[in-house]
């Protein structure tokens, strides 16, 4: 079950960031997590997202793991972006008061008028 939900969240990492193309929107990023996950049976935790990276570690925007496709803030060139998805085997909250299991990853990426760069290593 561990190992599921680790491929699963990773694979909601690496859709997120193939959605991560410039002209697209951010609820197209939190789409590609939401869906693939939740075609699971699995929980996105709302509470924790990923986040613009510039001068601050943590800077708008918000880059929720949940959307709808074509909603939100335009993705542009030079954008800096930390993905992150959260998956639960069960339920959103935070803390997966029925001993479920989570897994969490994250790259920060770069938007370019190519796509988008991964400037993290796994």
């Amino acid at each position: 079950e561990a190992a599921q939900l680790m491929e699963v969240t990773k694979e909601c990492l690496a859709r997120a960031i193939a959605a991560a193309q410039p002209g697209n929107r951010l609820g197209d990023i939190g789409y590609a997590v939401q869906s693939y996950a939740e075609s699971f049976g699995y929980g996105v935790v709302r509470d924790y997202v990923g986040h613009g990276v510039g001068r601050e570690l943590h800077e708008p925007p918000e880059v929720p793991n949940y959307g709808k496709p074509g909603r939100g803030l335009r993705l542009l060139p030079g954008m800096t972006l930390a993905i992150e998805p959260m998956i639960n085997q069960k339920g959103a909250a935070v803390l997966t008061a029925s001993g479920s299991l989570c897994a969490h990853f994250e790259h920060t990426i770069a938007i370019t008028t190519e796509g988008p760069i991964i400037l993290t290593k796994a």
